[in-house]
């Protein structure tokens, strides 16, 4: 995905760095010149030094075509100006803000942001389930994130497809939860047939997830 980070402090920071490491690509706002060097040499993406609010700065770093926009700087007023111009301008398809105070979560939800979160975890997870269009996603965290709830929607050609799930090279700590075969909901039992389009979902720890991926959809995940 491309997405665009506006705020390079502590949690812009480790926002970008989580989602580097998990294959995104990220272009990053920021007015202070020392995280702005930081973030640009310890992650090699583009650092734009400027003001989020800007049209010509998010613009700059590529609004137009970034698949997210993530605003978290320190001031919630900053936050929802910088989500608004980016869905109503550049009509960004998600935009997520960094919400200090609790009690600005309503208005931001009623002022067009589609989710006001505190925790960078929170952002990241939020991002990768609403915006990807992988064929499988992230629904659910546990145990501080190292347990997931993860949906992986079924292809003619996935290497699942067709196999009884008796047969299938599951990771150790995977276990199928259901079977969602279009209006209906399959618990999944060892002589029960995947087919191409069944969303199945499963739970695994963290570090399996790649290995889940591959069995199920035969792609690679991060």
């Amino acid at each position: 995905m491309r997405i665009v980070v506006v705020g390079g402090g502590k949690v812009g920071y480790y926002l970008v760095q989580t989602l580097t490491h998990k294959g995104h690509q990220i272009s990053v706002i920021e007015l202070d010149a020392e995280p702005c060097n930081r973030i640009a040499s310890e992650f090699g993406t583009l650092v734009i030094q400027g003001d989020g609010t800007n049209l010509q700065h998010l613009e700059d770093a590529g609004i137009a075509d970034a698949d997210a926009i993530a605003a978290v700087t320190g001031q919630d007023e900053t936050n929802l100006v910088i989500c608004q111009l980016a869905k109503r301008v550049f009509k960004a398809p998600r935009a997520i803000a960094r919400c200090n105070n609790p009690k600005n979560r309503e208005v931001f939800r009623r002022l067009g942001v589609d989710a006001a979160v505190s925790s960078t975890a929170i952002i990241a997870d939020f991002m990768e389930r609403e915006v990807s269009v992988d064929a499988i996603k992230t629904l659910l965290t546990f145990q501080h994130g190292d347990m997931a709830l993860l949906e992986a929607d079924l292809t003619p050609n996935a290497p699942a497809t067709g196999r009884e799930v008796k047969d299938l090279p599951l990771p150790p700590d995977c276990v199928l939860v259901a079977v969602i075969r279009g209006e209906h909901v399959i618990f999944p039992r060892g002589d029960t047939r995947l087919n191409a389009g069944d969303a199945v979902l499963a739970m695994t720890t963290e570090d399996r997830k790649s290995e889940l991926k591959r069995v199920l959809t035969g792609k690679n995940g991060r």
